[in-house]
């Protein structure tokens, strides 16, 4: 039982059993193997720290090793059928999407570019926009009639999306959509579809009060902020002591190299904005900071030949271990940003100061679900996964960044 217990917990944190989460990748292979392996690890504990208190225990390193051996290809294989069938299933039928506006067409231009194979089809209540390509040419034709599409919802639509806004549609309109989501399929407003779809926010859809919509953990006193607290100190403490050869063996490398300083010191900006020296192996020649770019890109030229392996390992992040246990950043949440890049950005992307309302982290969300930022544009696309871990802070999110930070640093993601 605590084995069952352990692997439902490990796979449910990676999304094993969220139909939303593509499992015919590669990527969700590998994170499917290492929930495993961490589920072994975590079981093995439990059971040999239980069976200390009770001689009658007498467990079997074999028959463990077994069983998970034999359930991870079996549960492997099962959630890439179940995929299957559920995109076979799904293959005729597409999402209706109430709307013909802007906001409809944005939505369709971030829909063409994502993973999502069903056809949309566009259906408004303006008449004006009927006959109107959504998108420019070669894009869905907006239709009229809603009546009749959700008189005939059946077996044609995976679910509808809202992209008009409720106040423009009719209170008899507004009944039987609660209707369709109570009795027939799935309703999602933009923001609800962005989540569940694609795990991030858009920065459209949001507006100044978004933070005081109820849901938010942050907004009240919760036992796991103080849970990962205490987390954070703990396995920063061990991390230091376990990786303290590396301390060693790390700087000595960037000396023979590029000599002195072996640390990377600079100001970032945490929690409500507070400033802070953040550290980390040295991983660029020395420059003046006042002419460098702010940016790292590929194949930089300031990055040195340990250091590039360093990043791609990501072991030049390996003093933050020290700002996390000193309480600046926690292990897992938004990137801290250089004080100098983060005033930029609050002048010029909306809503870039909701990052400050949590501890900034080694790792998190923007981190494991978007390539190395190196330009604005970057950032604004990695501030709405940002967005997304404020909605949604919690162990299990938490617990799905730790996985895939694995995996990154595993497959060499880094840079």
């Amino acid at each position: 039982m605590i084995q069952l217990g352990v692997i439902v917990a490990a796979l449910y944190f990676i999304g094993g059993y969220d139909r939303a989460v593509e499992k015919l990748t590669l990527g969700y292979a590998a994170e499917h193997i290492l929930a495993i392996i961490a589920a072994a690890v975590v079981s093995a504990m439990l059971i040999y720290s239980a069976a200390t208190f009770d001689q009658t225990m007498k467990p079997s390193r074999g028959v463990l090793l077994l069983s998970f051996a034999v359930f991870l290809p079996v549960s492997l294989a099962y959630r890439r059928w179940i995929r299957q069938y559920v995109v076979a299933s799904s293959a005729g039928r597409s999402f209706l999407v109430i709307g013909g506006g802007a906001t409809a067409a944005r939505f369709y231009e971030a829909y063409r570019n994502s993973p999502n194979g069903q056809q949309l089809e566009f259906v408004d209540v303006n008449e004006e926009r009927v006959g109107q390509p959504i998108a420019g040419q070669g894009s869905p034709i907006v239709q009229g009639n809603l009546a009749a599409k959700l008189n005939n919802l059946g077996k044609r639509y995976s679910g509808i999306i809202l992209a008009a806004k409720a106040s423009s549609l009719s209170t008899e309109l507004l009944e039987r959509l609660v209707h369709a989501q109570f009795q027939e399929t799935r309703v999602y407003t933009l923001e609800s579809f962005y989540e569940t779809q694609w795990r991030y926010l858009p920065l459209g859809i949001i507006d100044p009060f978004w933070p005081l919509q109820s849901g938010f953990q942050l907004a009240r006193t919760s036992p796991y902020h103080y849970l990962k607290r205490l987390f954070d100190v703990v396995a920063s403490a061990i991390a230091l002591i376990v990786c303290a050869p590396l301390f060693v063996l790390i700087p000595l490398l960037i000396w023979m190299e590029d000599g002195s300083p072996v640390f990377f010191r600079q100001e970032r900006v945490g929690r409500d904005g507070r400033r802070f020296i953040l550290f980390k192996f040295r991983t660029m020649r020395c420059s003046d900071e006042a002419d460098e770019d702010i940016y790292t890109r590929k194949d930089d030229r300031r990055v040195t030949a340990v250091g590039r392996w360093l990043r791609k390992l990501r072991l030049d992040e390996l003093p933050q271990l020290w700002n996390a246990l000193k309480g600046d950043i926690s292990l897992i949440g938004p990137r801290p940003e250089w004080s100098k890049c983060a005033e930029r950005y609050e002048q010029t992307i909306p809503f870039y100061h909701f990052r400050h309302l949590v501890k900034p982290g080694i790792t998190g969300w923007a981190q494991v679900n978007y390539p190395y930022g190196e330009s604005d544009e970057d950032a604004v696309e990695k501030l709405k996964y940002d967005l997304y871990y404020i909605r949604h802070y919690s162990l299990k999110l938490d617990a799905m960044i730790v996985l895939k930070t694995l995996y990154t640093m595993l497959f060499g993601k880094g840079r």
